[in-house]
């Protein structure tokens, strides 16, 4: 039995438990445990390439927007590593993938005691009634089984992989997800052609990588518009991201949220760093120069076929200028199509009657919290979720740019319901009968 229960332990649960971390003064505070079913702490593993860096601030980290004196900030990891000096001298507020993701790491281990790694959650279900309300929630663990019981559980089980109808995964039809760990495989060989499919940042990323790492392979690059558009990162622009960007959005009537959600795309959506867009188009024209074109793009296409052979991929690429189609041999595809929130509904099953709007969204409060319709207004059983909020909460509620004041929000919930709870509790506890005459009852 615990109080909370994280599903999921990437970034956004991983912040929420250094968040009832900090928060364990408080002898009584709210027992959590977290549950991920990865053997160990791993994110965007697959796309680690080595020189790539970050797109936010190393200050919005796992906990200095919350509380900027944390032991879990990305300069309390700088310290703990001997390199503050050496990152302060790189004069750069974004470091590299790589050097976050083991930043990532290092938090983890501070709270490792509070995660069970290697357990999947199968499923969720409410049982028990009034106070004694709770979530059931039953995993796969390397063991067999597990069952937990949990007042408030919080869903932090990150994007998945999208791809186009129809699209299946093999050894040569890949998602960039797993672009480091394929390439790897690759070590020795001399591929002739790969084709990336996308148009944001990950595919000029994916597009960039194989280019270098294999250097007598063609990459050629699909994708619908007319060529890579820039991310918009100005200063007035990111204020969308900020944490008074989410009270803003949420307060908003849907006209303006539905305006602010076109007007800011160019944010965050199928759009590229402006300096490696340059870089590839400098490089393609460099080859253009020399007679030997390696970097191709075909612009206003997309893929409409797949033809799998013991030799490699026939991928046909449609021009939506003239509709001419063109197949190309390649030795692999790579779909760089972006990644959705899952449905955090999906692990409860029809058990609980949760709030939708028109659309078919889920409704969800101020502090990231469902809506069930027959629950109570105290009720203690409670679902908090990291992500699927953009509709309710706006671009950046769901990203890592808010991740520590995100999770301190739904902390300060789960904490603050977790001593209303006790209180209840405690209440009905010292409750006695005053005496056999009489229908009252003294405290």
């Amino acid at each position: 039995m615990v109080d909370v229960l994280g599903i999921g332990f990437g970034p956004s649960n991983l912040a929420l438990a250094i968040a009832l971390a900090e928060d364990a003064g408080n002898p009584d505070g709210p027992r959590a445990v977290f549950l991920e079913r990865q053997p160990a702490f791993g994110w965007h593993r697959g796309m680690l390439i080595e020189d790539a860096r970050m797109q936010v601030s190393f200050l919005k980290d796992l906990a200095t927007l919350r509380n900027p004196w944390s032991r879990y900030s990305f300069l309390s990891y700088l310290h703990d590593r001997g390199r503050m000096s050496e990152f302060i001298n790189t004069q750069n507020f974004f470091p590299t993938r790589l050097e976050f993701h083991d930043y990532l790491e290092w938090a983890a281990a501070g709270v490792a005691e509070r995660v069970r790694y290697g357990t999947e959650v199968r499923g969720v279900r409410p049982v028990g009634t009034g106070a004694a309300a709770r979530w059931e929630v039953h995993a796969a663990t390397p063991d067999g089984e597990a069952r937990y019981l949990a007042r408030d559980v919080v869903v932090g089980t990150g994007l998945a992989p999208h791809l186009p109808p129809g699209v299946d995964l093999d050894d040569r039809v890949w998602h960039n997800c797993d672009l480091v760990h394929r390439v790897r495989a690759l070590a020795g060989t001399r591929p002739r052609r790969f084709v990336v499919v996308g148009a944001g940042q990950s595919a000029a990323e994916s597009v960039d990588y194989l280019h270098r790492s294999f250097p007598s392979a063609e990459v050629c690059s699909v994708f619908a518009r007319y060529g890579f558009s820039p991310a918009d990162d100005s200063p007035f622009a990111n204020r969308i991201f900020d944490p008074r960007g989410v009270d803003d959005y949420f307060d908003a009537p849907q006209p303006t949220k539905d305006r602010l959600m076109a007007d800011h795309r160019n944010t965050n959506y199928s759009v590229v760093d402006p300096e490696l867009i340059r870089s590839l188009h400098d490089r393609h024209y460099a080859e253009r120069v020399e007679g030997r074109e390696r970097l191709r793009f075909r612009n206003v296409s997309a893929v409409t076929a797949l033809h799998r052979g013991d030799d490699g991929v026939r991928v046909v690429v449609r021009s939506d200028l003239d509709g001419q189609e063109t197949a190309l041999a390649a030795d692999a595809v790579v779909f760089a199509t972006g990644y959705r929130s899952g449905d955090p509904a999906r692990f409860f099953g029809s058990g609980p009657r949760w709030r939708r709007d028109a659309l078919g969204r889920l409704a969800i409060s101020r502090d990231y919290r469902l809506l069930d319709e027959d629950a109570l207004p105290d009720a203690p059983r409670r679902v908090f979720v990291h992500g699927a909020t953009e509709h309710t909460h706006g671009i950046g509620s769901s990203l890592l740019s808010n991740v520590a004041v995100r999770a301190g929000e739904i902390a300060r919930a789960l904490v603050e319901g977790h001593r209303a709870q006790a209180a209840r509790d405690l209440d009905e506890l010292v409750t006695v009968p005053e005496g056999p005459a009489r229908n009252g009852r003294a405290r």
